[in-house]
């Protein structure tokens, strides 16, 4: 089976993509995407498949995998019973090259980074003290924003390039490939973009891929660990905060300026993303100064 493109959008002000992940289980298939990759497994156990590698896996297993390094984590069967109480944690970390900097990778300094990297595309384990030192710093980062969070990810970097307690994943390399999927999800991906403000739907992006909307569903939410409709409003809620903290628009006007078609249903997918109401979030910024 070949292994399809996974896309873990970044915020417009992130250069990467830090993600706490609970699920019943984890729902990723096999896959493969050309970010690096740092996974630590908090809770659940189960079966990991990184390329020609399959081992068991615990809370505490943490790996680092290189880009386009085929893989998945598969929970035991335990977990997929309908009245499981179980629960599926992880902390992941996706990044390029392009995260640490426009020259970061050309510098003599980051050799041992180089040589990181390079190594990653079998995959590698973390163990040791190494693996306690950046767990740690992996439930840390996930806290952190703006460039606390980037030197975070530098030090974690800098602490695997220098230990000696990294061990290969696989024997063989192995590289995804499936580029009409890459260059479907790429498609849509800039679409959703630019028009995620506006009255857009489900159709129209299957249309765009050449699929039915249910196909198009399926597709979508595999590649992205959201729905269609959950990633535009998630989209949409976030420029509604940085209205919210920019200007002094109306709660009203930043409903429509970011595509919700009413405010009563604004309201509702702003309390339960963030907890409270826009105007007690804004009042709430206004308080801290931040």
């Amino acid at each position: 089976m070949k292994p399809v493109l996974e896309h873990l959008p970044k915020e417009k002000e992130e250069s990467f993509v830090v993600k706490y992940f609970d699920y019943n289980y984890y729902p990723t298939p096999w896959h493969y995407h050309p970010e690096y990759e740092l996974v630590l497994v908090t809770e659940s156990t189960g079966k990991r498949f990184i390329g020609d590698n399959i081992t068991g896996f615990a809370p505490g297993n943490l790996a680092f995998i290189g880009p386009n390094l085929p893989h998945t984590y598969q929970n035991d069967e335990v977990y997929l019973q309908p009245k499981s109480k179980l629960r599926a944690k992880s902390i992941v970390i996706h990044f390029s090259e392009e995260s640490l900097g426009k020259d970061f990778m050309k510098l003599p300094e980051s050799e041992p980074v180089r040589q990181l990297f390079n190594r990653s595309v079998n995959g590698l384990d973390v163990n040791g003290k190494t693996n306690s030192i950046v767990s740690k710093k992996l439930e840390e980062i996930v806290n952190l924003t703006g460039l606390k969070r980037w030197f975070c990810l530098m030090d974690i970097l800098v602490i695997l390039a220098e230990s000696k307690e990294l061990s290969t994943i696989c024997k063989t390399s192995m590289i995804g490939n499936n580029e009409k999927e890459s260059n479907r999800l790429s498609v849509v991906m800039n679409w959703i973009l630019q028009h995620y403000e506006k009255n857009i739907r489900i159709g129209e992006a299957a249309a765009l891929c050449g699929m039915s909307e249910n196909a198009f569903s399926r597709f979508f939410s595999q590649r992205t660990r959201k729905t269609f409709s959950g990633f535009v409003t998630e989209l949409r809620l976030h420029k509604a905060c940085k209205l919210l903290k920019e200007n002094e628009l109306s709660v009203t006007s930043i409903c429509y300026d970011c595509g919700f078609n009413n405010v009563s249903n604004f309201n509702r997918q702003f309390l339960k993303e963030y907890k409270m109401n826009p105007v007690k979030y804004r009042k709430a910024f206004l308080q801290t100064g931040s």
